[in-house]
């Protein structure tokens, strides 16, 4: 619980929930969305009361997530093949759920493999995490700003409010512990944890969560923001186009056809993003999440809570190698990690191996754009190891250490996100990749003048974004089962992706 109940308090809650038994995933999830809308209505009207009336000394209110459990008795052969719907061992295992309609699809899906695999029921009923208030209320701010009536009160002698307990990465890290009794965790993230990176999102990106598709494009530079809504709307004037609508920062949205709803951001957000909706969220969203690994990660940390499909990273790096000229691709299949953001969540000693789910499809777009195949391939990309480093400045140290750091490690290019991305893909078991451009090569003496980075941004930015586009819509004509590589899941995984 958040805060300890005054001995004096009485507890409002919603009338008990009896546990329901199910064999049908779609009846499952919809129980889920009743019991989180109940329960949620439950704490936004009490507290429009409390402020419309005033806030009672003696009484606290309560509601609890929604949970779905399964009991596993015996140990049960499922396909090899698969990476995730099924648990490893007997026992029972629980998550707690929110948001369950932005959820509907992905807990069906969930479920449905969960029974088909072990033939048992999965129960549905209340969990004993408490619903915070802040999750509760809605997004557009119609609360206004809360203000409680006495000096002797704050909100939370009345109402639960996030607590940092519920909202660790332990269970993604492979560190959770059981308590006594608990059940073992069913998904990567509990419902507080969820909610707490669906809010950051709001924040960092201004745009609603629900409008994040599947497959994710990161990138810093404004460049591709301009190209991606330039394309974007080239898609919605097509009328045989599968794609329905843009989503820009504010949520504003430009749909097929052209007319427009919603307003723009009043303010540019920290990291904008961009969302070119398709049925069932299998459109791309694109985030500009501006320049370091402290950024690479706080987006990842959040984006991962939608349990994309694949996210990959568009960038410019510093090419290392004297045959490499401006404009050539770097296609990552390992990764030197001196970005630090992440050695205490991922120590460096664990590798994050190339994702052939991925890297196939890179490949292909690369030749499909650009039109080479085979040896040919090769005079443009190059396939090989990404450092990524947290000092932008690296070039102002002294060159001894760096260079034969990269020299021995056979690295080909350098940046600041590429490893970040792809170590939180490889955390979060989200299929990652990285097609970098070479920009400059300050090993050689070739760095861009203004000039020069205008014509080179101008030449290659529509190409570089094309080809991650084609990647993304290629890894989307995959089934899910084969996507989520096995090589993302350790022993004892949880059984939800």
């Amino acid at each position: 619980m958040s805060e300890l109940n005054r001995p004096s308090q009485k507890i409002l809650t919603p009338a008990p929930l009896v546990d329901e038994s199910f064999m049908e995933a779609h009846a499952a999830t919809v129980r889920l969305v009743d019991i989180y809308r109940r329960n949620t209505e439950f704490i936004r009207t009490h507290f429009k009361e409390c402020l419309e009336n005033g806030f009672p000394a003696d009484t606290r209110f309560r509601a609890w997530y929604p949970e779905i459990r399964i009991r596993v008795d015996t140990h049960q052969e499922v396909d090899s093949r698969l990476s995730y719907g099924h648990v490893a061992e007997p026992g029972v295992y629980a998550t707690s759920i929110t948001r369950p309609e932005l959820y509907f699809d992905y807990l069906v899906e969930q479920i449905s493999l969960l029974i088909k695999n072990h033939g048992v029921p999965v129960e549905v009923g209340e969990s004993i995490t408490p619903i915070p208030l802040h999750f509760c209320l809605s997004e557009n701010g119609e609360h206004g700003t809360v203000q409680v009536d006495s000096s002797e009160h704050t909100l939370r002698d009345h109402f639960d409010v996030p607590d940092l307990e519920h909202m660790d990465d332990a269970i993604v890290n492979g560190n959770w512990l059981p308590g006594p009794g608990e059940a073992r965790p069913l998904a990567p993230f509990t419902a507080p944890r969820v909610d707490y990176s669906l809010h950051r999102l709001q924040h960092y990106t201004a745009t609603r969560p629900e409008y994040f598709q599947h497959f994710v494009l990161f990138t810093n530079y404004q460049f591709y923001v301009d190209e991606f809504c330039r394309w974007a709307r080239e898609c919605l004037a097509d009328e045989h186009s599968e794609y329905t609508a843009l989503v820009e920062p504010g949520n504003h949205i430009t749909h097929k056809g052209g007319h427009t709803t919603g307003h723009y951001a009043l303010r540019v957000p920290q990291m904008p993003s961009y969302h070119l909706l398709r049925k069932n969220h299998t459109g791309i969203t694109l985030i500009n999440i501006g320049v370091g690994p402290s950024n690479a990660k706080t987006i990842t940390d959040h984006v991962a809570v939608l349990r994309p499909s694949a996210w990959l990273m568009l960038g410019h790096c510093a090419g290392l190698r004297t045959s490499q000229r401006l404009g050539d691709y770097v296609l990552a299949h390992g990764y030197v990690r001196q970005d630090k953001v992440l050695d205490d969540d991922l120590p460096l000693w664990v590798p994050i191996p190339p994702l052939a789910e991925i890297q196939v499809p890179l490949e292909q777009a690369v030749a499909q754009i650009a039109g080479l195949e085979g040896w040919e391939l090769k005079r443009i990309m190059r396939t090989g190891t990404v450092a990524s480093i947290d000092n932008r400045n690296w070039e102002l140290r002294d060159h001894h250490e760096p260079v034969l750091r990269l020299s021995q490690s056979r690295a080909i290019a350098l940046d600041m996100e590429s490893a970040t991305i792809a170590a939180n893909g490889f955390r979060f078991r989200v299929p990652y990749g990285t097609l970098l451009c070479v920009s400059d090569k300050p090993l050689h003496g070739e760095l861009k003048l203004p000039g020069m980075a205008n014509a080179f941004y101008s030449k290659q930015v529509s190409q570089h974004l094309q080809i991650g586009v084609r990647a993304l819509e290629l890894v989307r004509e995959m089934p899910n089962e084969r996507l989520h590589s096995r090589k993302l899941r350790s022993f004892l995984e949880t059984a939800f992706q």
